[in-house]
């Protein structure tokens, strides 16, 4: 069996070429080819509460916070709970000035938020079709989901010899399943970020599906593990 070397990277831009550069400096060959391209949705605030009734913000990806900050520069001063590390980094390079990272995944940013005194509305800017309902976690807390980007598939074919596969979200999954169908030969493994990434998978013909220990992509390239380094 031959090591693994090259890796498919299935996220979305820009999050894949970061995605890549780490992957490079582990000695991996990244291989880029996203499954699905994340798409604002201008009119996001028209559908939107009074912003000055918001009293905290919660993001559950960097790409949420991205684009909400590209949507208005409003709110800035209000304390912004994010799912884990790299979505609490984006919100500070947004120019949001007070966040709290839940170091997890949305059931621990929901425990994070139900710790927290917040008087008043928490405003959830995320994906049109988001991975969890964060409302539905907190029912005495006032939250509200405003969508403000998609993420549509891109159809792209599975790249050719590739030994291993990054999947980042249940959709990006859902998207791979597709791609790859009943009759492709998938590559000999899958990292997902979490069980809910890996269950999409299930009927396919991975050897091997590893689930990172935390749903993170540090936690990703920790379950890759070594590269064999070039050929």
């Amino acid at each position: 069996m031959r090591p693994i070397r090259r890796v498919w990277i299935t996220r979305a831009q820009p999050g894949a070429a970061r995605t890549a550069a780490r992957l490079t400096a582990l000695g991996f060959t990244p291989v880029v080819a996203p499954l699905l391209t994340l798409l604002p949705l201008p009119e996001a605030l028209s559908h939107a509460p009074d912003l000055t009734t918001v009293a905290a913000l919660a993001f559950t990806s960097p790409n949420g916070v991205a684009a909400f900050a590209a949507l208005t520069p409003a709110l800035r001063d209000r304390p912004v709970f994010a799912v884990g590390d790299a979505t609490a980094e984006a919100a500070r390079d947004a120019g949001f000035a007070e966040t709290h990272s839940a170091a997890g995944d949305i059931h621990a940013l929901a425990r994070l938020i139900a710790a927290t005194p917040v008087d008043g509305l928490i405003l959830a800017p995320g994906a049109r079709e988001p991975a969890g309902d964060l409302p539905a976690l907190l029912p005495d807390r006032q939250v509200r989901r405003l969508p403000v980007y998609l993420a549509d598939e891109t159809r792209i074919p599975a790249p050719a010899d590739v030994d291993a596969v990054l999947v980042h979200s249940p959709r990006a999954a859902r998207a791979l399943a597709e791609a790859l169908g009943p009759r492709t030969t998938a590559p000999r493994l899958a990292v997902c970020i979490s069980a809910a990434a890996a269950a999409p998978l299930a009927g396919l013909d991975f050897p091997e599906i590893r689930v990172a220990d935390t749903p993170d992509e540090p936690a990703m390239l920790t379950a890759l593990g070594k590269s064999a380094g070039p050929v």
